[in-house]
Order: structure tokens, then C-alpha cells, then sequence
């Protein structure tokens, strides 16, 4: 979300402001007082709003981290107006569970958002698809066929031979003249790689394609004013959110109808229905659509839109996490020191590390969920709408409602972790505590019905590609830097990143 700040002060002191300040005024008023409210008996505890735009203002760049300075005086389930929307913010792993457990069913619809709509074929990804029929439909073809155990372990020899890849680049820059190396640049164009593999059938790379991706991923995360206050909603034409994302979901789609023509053509060519384990995402949705197979129409717009959901998922937060993991290892010497030993020790000597060591390395376990402590991809998760009037923690939640979940600040809570922003990997070494949905003091992937379906497959990159990085080389800072003044600063968006590249200067250690 961009500043509030910024949109109203452009909104009103632009010289391209299309409507003079007095109507504007006039307007707000009346909108301000005819509009009815709810009133509930008992709802959360809430901060002072402001007229129109409720609590917009209290966002800032960081939303998570405002809203965690707002959950810590007004507790761990609180009520806000953004606009004229109410908005529920669970700050706690208990408020948390009351929503994506206790109460799962009543929270498993998606909060409307235009631009996000507009980009997924009309919200028809498992993403922001409403809960429904249609919704069951089309996860349940991700979770049987697209993500299944068996469908990730097809794509085994593939992750492999892009880290190895990544590996390689890393050797030929740490021995050129220039040994610095943008690990976030490799870190990128691995995910990249490893997703058009399995998704698309090969690599799509190119300046083009980048830009395209990352306008798209900027857009996912833009604040839409008429989200939130509808007659407000002509300054996203005015900042061009809804003309940029008509423009980049129809360059998107037109690059994956590229693809699934090349899939189709290539169809032709081939007799049979080729080698299971070779197949790639598009291949089985097609075969899916031919055959009849889903118990549905599966519409073209649909396949497109699982692609999508699968590629821009799995490759941006994978890569986000990649980058926090190196990152928080290299300010931390120490826990760097016991992850190279711990996974030297299993490899004893090999020259790469496989899928099959990854079992026997519980403190590459410990560090990769410290770092989904500390960094939630997704800091907010994806917001939720509450579809009946339900109670949770005894506070009355209207049907309506939109609902966040801080999980960033839920793994910052300092009654359940010590030293919550130390990073000590150690902390998971005897704890059960786990990323997958079942354990509530950590939900990187959701939890509940809304659950992220890719889990295995994102993981079985991570832990694969951070082994291999700490196995082949030792890592430092350019020019002498102390490790402890690495910027970890980050960026704003719908997923959060280093705000500055990570550079680094990579030792070959065999």
C-alpha cells in the first residue's frame, strides 16, 4: 500500500485535479453523514477515526508495521475503517487460529480489490476467487494434480540442475575481475527459472518478460482508494492504477496464450500422451480441459489463471525468502557457521548437495522458519471478508467485516517468542512449532481453507538452493563492510523485499 499521505495531498493540491476543492468538500461532507453504519453490541476495540477516510491516515508505508504499533495499544484484535469499509486486524496467534480455525468457514471468502481482480481474469485464480463452488473446483486441480507430492517430485532433476546453474554463475563471478555478486539479481532469475520450468514447459527470460513481471507484482500491491471509499474511486484513474493493470493483464495474457499455443502445437507433433513425469503445468491443465476430466468446464480464461496463480506465487515470495535467508545469515555469523558445518557434515565430501540430504538438516529447518518469523513474505497474508456475523474472542465481527492478519507481527509477539528480534534459528530446534498451517504462532502460507497449496513445492526450492549456497561458498560483505551494518531495509507492496540489493562477495569453499 502507498501512502495515504501522498494520494490526498495530490488529490487536492494538484494542478490536475479534475473537481474544485469546494465541490470536493461538499461531497465529502455529504457522503459523511448519510452514510449509514452498523452498530454492533460488542465490537473491537477501535483507534479515533477520522471523517472519510476513517484510519487510513494511521497505515503508512509499512502497514504492518503500523498496525502492529496500533494492535499494541488497543490489543490483539482490533476494528478500523479504512474509508467506508470496516476492517478487522488479528495481531495474535490466538486471534489468528479464532479466524482461520474456530471460524474458518465464516472468513474464507476474499475481500473485494479491483486491481487484483482486473490482473487474475476476473478474480478466477485460487488466489482472490470467492469462496464457493467454482473456488473448491479449481483448488481441488491444484492440490491433486498441479501441487501434489508426486507432481513436486517429478520436478526433482529440474531444481536440481538450476541450482546447479545458479552455483556456476556464482563460481565464474567470484573468480572474474569484478567478484561481487548480486545475489537478489541470481536470486530472481533462479526462481524465474525454476517456475517457467515446471509451470511453462521452459525458460522465459529477457528484459521484456522481467519488467512485465514486475510491474505486474507492483500492481498486486498498489492501495486502490475506491476499494475503500467507491466515490472516491475516480482518483485511481487519476493515478492510473486501473488503466496500467488493464495494459499489463492483457500483455500477460497474451504471453500466455504464446504459451499454451506452443503447448498445443507441440501437441500435435507428438503422438501419445508423452511421459507423466515430464509434463508441465500447462500440459496437464490442457489435458485436464481436452479429457473432461476436471467435472467441470474448464474454461480457457480459467487455465490461464491457475498459470499465473502458480508463476507469480511461487516466484516472487520464493525469491523474497531466498534473499532474507542469505541475508539475516550473513548479518549472523555464528548461525552461518552452524549451518555450513551442519550441512559439510552431511555431505561428506559430495560434491553437491541432493533433495535426499535436505531430511537429515534440522538447523537448515530451524533457519529457514526463523526467517519466516522475522520476514513473512506476505506480512499481511492475503485480506479475507468475513461472510456471516460471527464472535471472535468474544468481540462481535458483522458480515461484511474485511479481515487482515498481521502474521509478520504474530512472529514478533513478545509473548510467545524471546528476544523476538534477535534472529535465533536455535529457537525451533526443540519446538514443534511448524510452517504449515497448523501451528498458529506462524502462518507464512495461511492457514485453514485459504491455505497457500503450494507449500512443498516453494519449500523444496528454498531448502535446496540455501544448502547448496552454504555448502559451495563462504559469504561477506564488498569493501571490508561489517556484516552487522547490512541494510535490511524493505520495500512496500504485497510482498516484502530487501529495499536495497543484496551484494556480497562469494569465497568458493570446494
Amino acid at each position: 500500500m502507498s501512502s495515504l499521505t501522498n494520494i490526498f495531498h495530490q488529490l487536492i493540491f494538484s494542478p490536475s485535479s479534475l473537481v474544485p476543492i469546494f465541490i470536493v468538500a461538499i461531497t465529502i461532507l455529504s457522503k459523511w453523514y448519510f452514510t449509514p453504519s452498523k452498530t454492533l453490541k460488542n465490537p473491537p476495540p477501535s483507534p479515533t477515526k477520522l471523517p472519510i477516510i476513517g484510519n487510513l491516515h494511521q497505515l503508512g508505508s509499512s502497514p504492518h508495521r503500523s498496525l502492529q504499533a496500533l494492535s499494541a495499544k488497543h490489543g490483539p484484535l482490533m476494528l478500523l475503517h479504512f474509508g467506508t469499509v470496516p476492517v478487522v486486524v488479528a495481531s495474535s496467534a490466538e486471534a489468528s487460529k479464532q479466524i482461520m480455525k474456530t471460524h474458518d468457514l465464516a472468513f474464507s471468502n476474499r475481500a473485494k480489490s479491483r486491481v487484483p481482480s482486473i490482473l487474475s481474469y476476473n478474480a478466477r485464480d485460487i488466489a482472490f476467487a470467492d469462496y464457493g463452488e467454482y473456488w473448491r473446483q479449481i483448488k481441488s486441480i491444484a492440490v491433486l494434480q498441479l501441487l501434489s507430492h508426486k507432481r513436486v517430485e517429478s520436478f526433482k532433476r529440474m531444481r536440481e540442475e538450476e541450482t546447479d546453474l545458479l552455483i556456476e554463475r556464482i563460481r565464474n563471478i567470484s573468480c572474474s575481475p569484478s567478484p561481487v555478486v548480486n545475489m537478489s539479481e541470481l536470486l530472481i532469475s533462479l526462481t524465474n527459472g525454476v517456475i517457467c520450468r515446471a509451470a511453462l514447459g521452459r525458460k522465459h527470460g529477457g528484459e521484456k518478460f522481467k519488467e512485465l513481471f514486475a510491474n505486474f507484482v507492483e500492481l498486486l500491491g498498489v492501495f486502490s482508494v475506491g476499494d475503500y471509499i467507491p466515490w472516491l474511486s475516480w482518483v485511481d484513474w487519476l493515478n492510473g492504477y486501473d488503466v496500467r493493470a488493464v495494459k499489463i493483464a492483457g500483455e500477460f495474457d497474451e504471453f500466455l496464450e504464446g504459451v499454451i499455443e506452443e503447448h498445443v502445437e507441440r501437441k500435435r507433433e507428438v503422438s501419445g500422451d508423452g511421459d507423466d513425469d515430464q509434463k508441465d503445468f500447462v500440459d496437464i491443465l490442457l489435458e485436464i480441459q481436452n479429457n473432461n476430466d476436471a467435472g467441470f468446464v474448464l474454461e480457457r480464461d480459467t487455465v490461464k489463471a491457475l498459470i499465473l496463480d502458480v508463476f507469480t506465487g511461487g516466484t516472487d515470495s520464493t525469491y523474497a525468502t531466498l534473499e532474507w535467508e542469505l541475508s539475516e545469515l550473513i548479518r549472523n555469523p555464528e548461525a552461518m557457521r552452524k549451518l555450513q558445518h551442519e550441512v559439510r557434515q552431511v555431505a561428506k565430501g559430495k560434491p553437491k548437495i541432493t533433495e535426499d540430504d535436505l531430511d537429515q538438516m534440522q538447523y537448515l529447518h530451524a533457519v529457514v522458519k526463523e526467517t519466516f518469523r522475522l520476514h513473512m513474505p506476505l506480512p499481511l497474508l492475503v485480506p479475507r471478508e468475513c461472510t456471516q456475523d460471527v464472535q471472535v474472542m468474544d468481540y462481535d465481527i458483522a458480515a461484511g467485516t474485511q479481515v487482515l492478519i498481521n502474521a509478520w507481527a504474530v512472529g514478533r509477539d513478545p509473548s510467545v517468542w524471546a528476544d523476538p528480534y534477535e534472529f535465533r534459528p536455535e529457537r525451533f530446534l526443540d519446538s514443534p512449532v511448524d510452517y504449515k498451517g497448523l501451528h498458529f504462532e506462524l502462518t507464512p502460507f495461511g492457514a485453514g481453507r485459504r491455505k497457500c497449496p503450494g507449500i512443498q513445492f516453494a519449500m523444496s526450492v528454498n531448502e535446496l538452493v540455501l544448502a547448496s549456497l552454504v555448502h559451495k561458498f563462504d559469504f561477506a560483505l564488498p569493501d571490508g563492510q561489517n556484516a552487522k551494518d547490512l541494510d535490511m531495509s524493505e520495500t512496500t507492496g504485497i510482498t516484502i523485499h530487501k529495499k536495497l540489493p543484496l551484494l556480497v562477495v562469494a569465497t568458493p569453499y570446494i
